[in-house]
């Protein structure tokens, strides 16, 4: 069994908003500091650095987790199921995140499922994924379940 959890599309508009302001302010201070321009050649490189920035994030912000047999996936590596000794919801900040917690002490927080506070950070089928991602680690850890 194989199930992947990524940002919702609202989740992945925000960071694409947010991302798209930050690289806009970033490229229009750096324009702007290094030589004087026109207005509209300023309005022009900030309108693309917003764009760049939005579409960025957009893709970057749908990246997540994905669940096998052999473990859990997430961008900054594997952890197999005989690492994992608990899996709990649990809140950062404005977040309530999934947080995976190793033999080995350490603790990893998967990038998806979150649920936030804050504008289109809200993912209502939070609850959802956060029960199957408990029931396949359940699942495998009490001997596996068909491929």
């Amino acid at each position: 069994m194989e199930a992947a959890f990524t940002p919702t599309r609202q989740q992945a508009l925000r960071y694409g908003i947010l991302l798209g302001v930050l690289v806009a302010l970033a490229g229009t201070a750096g324009v702007l500091l290094t030589a004087p321009v026109p207005g509209v050649l300023w309005a022009a490189v900030a309108g693309c650095s917003l764009a760049a920035g939005m579409t960025g994030g957009l893709l970057a912000g749908r990246r997540g987790t994905r669940i096998d047999a052999r473990g859990i996936r997430t961008a900054w590596g594997h952890e197999p199921w005989d690492h994992v000794v608990d899996l709990r919801a649990e809140r950062r900040g404005a977040r309530t995140v999934v947080s995976v917690y190793l033999v080995s002490g350490a603790s990893l927080q998967l990038a998806a499922p979150y649920s936030g506070d804050g504008l289109l950070a809200e993912d209502p089928q939070f609850d959802l994924k956060v029960s199957t991602l408990s029931h396949l680690w359940r699942s495998h850890s009490i001997g596996g379940v068909p491929c």
